[in-house]
């Protein structure tokens, strides 16, 4: 069903009057989609009235704070307010045009924050920009949101930009500069610029802004192509923060403090919600990690914070997952089986929600409490994860440590999140139910339930900047963003998201197959596995590439030849002596390659149809990584990239002229 305020009206005079639901343009308004009643009928705002509220209300607590050294350095809600402020004028005084970009290269900081609201607040847009980019990719984001102003980390970032034509002002604001330029400025020097301007410019800028305007730009790492500009307005930002606070009932500082630590890129979107728009709607205080945090300081930052709240990404629950088992190899058996046993209660009585057992008291107060205390995780009531397909090994393993890991849905074109798993709403694999005031609708489903499913609400995208065709791609003639993704929900309103249109490989059978849950049952069978990718686009049968769980260099993030300690143990148990990838890659190793094949023949028991076996598969020589290029900045698997880079591998699955049968077992063509 379609709201039923998405009709378009009929005469074109009275379309002319008020803005489009979509632009493509960086100066455009659009026409909000506010709804009657609840949370859809939230009066707007813009950013600087949601900070200046903030303020009148929670002034003196904590907002920001960090490491120097060994001290920990706070700032409240006042001074982070007035440093936005000063920061503004400096960006102006350096020229700041309305509706030019200001781009930000580095990892999260106090000056990142400061730089992305002040942006936005002197009337431009704030543009992060990905660590990892290339100087290259840089350079295409300068252009495309005309950004003459970037603020750099450090002399590493500072490499990427000095390239780059019309800069008027770059700004360092880590370590000392290591050489002179005119328009090169410390942070120092920055603040300095606009501290003593009259505040007259930068307040009128402010009066002129409107909630239906754009503030900020989330290029979104297309699997293909360059990446596009996502235009948020002031009320995406405002409103999604205002709905999401409410929806999973965060306190706000004046009754208890929420806590969250800041180590996602921010120049994605899930990271910019939580840490910086959800945070100061309720007044919370944001601790940034250490630019290493994702190399294993993390826990450290955790421990040290102990946030109420805390968002990873899949592969961050993996590692700690994976550390908790290694670290579970080694102790004592009397503690294992104490751990093992509690594990046993802990994921029985979270599964049925049952009256909790004594039993579950005390494996409580033996195991969860302790684990929770080394993970940071102690106060932690609100642990979300999303921005890539979590596997249920993981869940489960949390699960039963009394550690509900809720998962959350959206996309950079629906200002992060649409929908929430709650404590009250939650099914295992589930991504949750609807954010209030947004609506769901299964395009053009199957028998089944399955479509493409599309999104409705206030948190809805403005448009792509300069890129009128591929919005119009994204949003349909009523103002429904189209996710790209494939889901349905179940009687109860859940929503399962069961694949990627883009990804779904169509054989040459005409079989529409989606990869992702075979890859996660592989991986759930062979527990050696790190990465699989089923193949079979176009071709008579599905074929997969397999990577081996290894360790990671620490400086780099490239996948090494060792095996993990939990990987050499599993080889030990197979009777396997491999220490190395090298060892088993490309069946080097029959033990292992017989235990693969197993595991294999396993998920091929449980297919829905003959054609959706995995008929070949490979061991590639290393693992896959955001160096190597597979995965994307939230460890999303860039499928054409991997078929590019293996595409010898994958022509030799397919060179027989047989096509391989299973003769004892074949079903009739469906």
């Amino acid at each position: 069903h379609s709201p039923s305020h998405a009709q378009r009206p009929d005469s074109l005079s009275l379309a002319m009057a008020e803005p489009e639901r979509w632009t493509s343009r960086g100066d455009g308004e659009v026409n909000l989609r506010m709804g009657e009643s609840g949370f859809a009928a939230e009066p707007p705002v813009t950013v600087d009235q949601m900070f200046k509220t903030a303020v009148e209300r929670f002034g003196s607590y904590t907002a920001l704070g960090w490491k120097e050294g060994e001290q920990m350095k706070t700032m409240n809600y006042q001074e982070y307010y007035q440093a936005c402020r000063t920061a503004a004028k400096s960006f102006l005084k350096l020229g700041l045009e309305r509706y030019h970009g200001v781009g930000i290269l580095g990892f999260n900081s106090a000056e990142w924050f400061i730089s992305d609201i002040a942006a936005i607040m002197a009337g431009g847009f704030a543009v992060g920009i990905y660590t990892t980019n290339s100087p290259e990719a840089c350079q295409y984001l300068a252009e495309n949101c005309k950004a003459n102003i970037i603020v750099v980390e450090n002399h590493k970032q500072l490499q990427k930009i000095l390239q780059l034509p019309h800069m008027k002002a770059i700004i360092q604001y880590k370590d000392a500069l290591k050489e002179k330029r005119p328009n090169l400025y410390t942070w120092a020097e920055f603040m300095e610029l606009g501290r003593d301007e009259s505040n007259t410019q930068l307040d009128d800028i402010i009066a002129t802004q409107k909630p239906n305007q754009c503030c900020t730009l989330i290029y979104t790492s297309g699997t293909t192509g360059q990446p596009k500009g996502v235009m948020l307005s002031h009320d995406n930002l405002t409103w999604t923060a205002f709905a999401v606070g409410r929806h999973v009932q965060l306190t706000e500082a004046t009754k208890s403090q929420e806590i969250v630590v800041s180590y996602l890129p921010l120049s994605h979107i899930a990271a910019q919600m939580v840490d910086i728009w959800v945070t100061m709607k309720v007044g919370g205080a944001t601790y940034f990690a250490q630019p290493d945090a994702l190399k294993g300081s993390l826990v450290n930052t955790m421990r040290e914070v102990r946030p109420t709240a805390f968002m990873g990404v899949p592969r961050v629950w993996e590692k700690m997952q994976e550390k908790m088992k290694s670290v579970g190899a080694k102790s004592s058996t009397v503690r294992r089986k104490v751990a093992v046993w509690a594990k046993g209660v802990g994921l029985k009585t979270n599964l049925t929600m049952a009256r909790t057992p004594v039993n579950y008291r005390l494996a409580k107060k033996l195991v969860f409490r302790k684990v929770r205390k080394a993970l940071g995780l102690d106060r932690c009531t609100k642990c979300y994860t999303g921005a890539a397909p979590i596997t249920k090994d993981t869940l489960e393993f949390f699960l039963s440590l009394d550690i509900p890991v809720y998962e959350l849905y959206g996309m950079s074109e629906s200002t992060g999140p649409h929908t929430i798993s709650l404590p009250n709403a939650f099914r295992l694999t589930s991504v949750g139910k609807l954010i209030p005031g947004c609506e769901t609708k299964i395009h053009s489903p199957d028998q089944e339930g399955n479509g493409e499913i599309c999104f409705w609400g206030r948190h809805v995208f403005m448009g792509y900047l300069n890129q009128a065709d591929k919005t119009e791609d994204a949003l349909d003639a009523e103002g429904w963003l189209h996710s790209g993704d494939l889901g349905k929900h179940d009687d109860n309103g859940f929503l399962f998201v069961t694949g990627r249109i883009k990804e779904l490989i169509i054989t040459a059978g005409g079989e529409n197959i989606p990869p992702v849950p075979i890859e996660d049952a592989v991986k759930e069978a062979v527990s050696l596995v790190s990465n699989a990718m089923l193949i079979g686009d176009k071709r008579k049968f599905l074929a997969m590439l397999l990577t081996i769980k290894c360790q990671v260099n620490g400086d780099t993030g490239a996948p090494e030849d060792e095996l993990t300690p939990e990987a050499v143990e599993l080889c030990r148990k197979l009777g396997s002596n491999a220490t190395r990838v090298s060892e088993i890659a490309g069946g080097r190793d029959r033990v292992i390659h017989a235990a693969i094949q197993e595991g294999i023949n396993r998920v091929n028991e449980n297919a829905t149809s003959n054609a959706q076996r995995i008929q070949k598969w490979i061991i590639l020589d290393q693992d896959f990584s955001i160096t190597g290029g597979e995965l994307g900045p939230t460890m999303k698997l860039k499928r054409p990239v991997v078929m590019k880079m293996y595409k010898e591998q994958v022509e030799h699955f397919y060179k027989e002229v047989v096509t391989p049968s299973t003769p004892d077992n074949s079903l009739p063509p469906k």
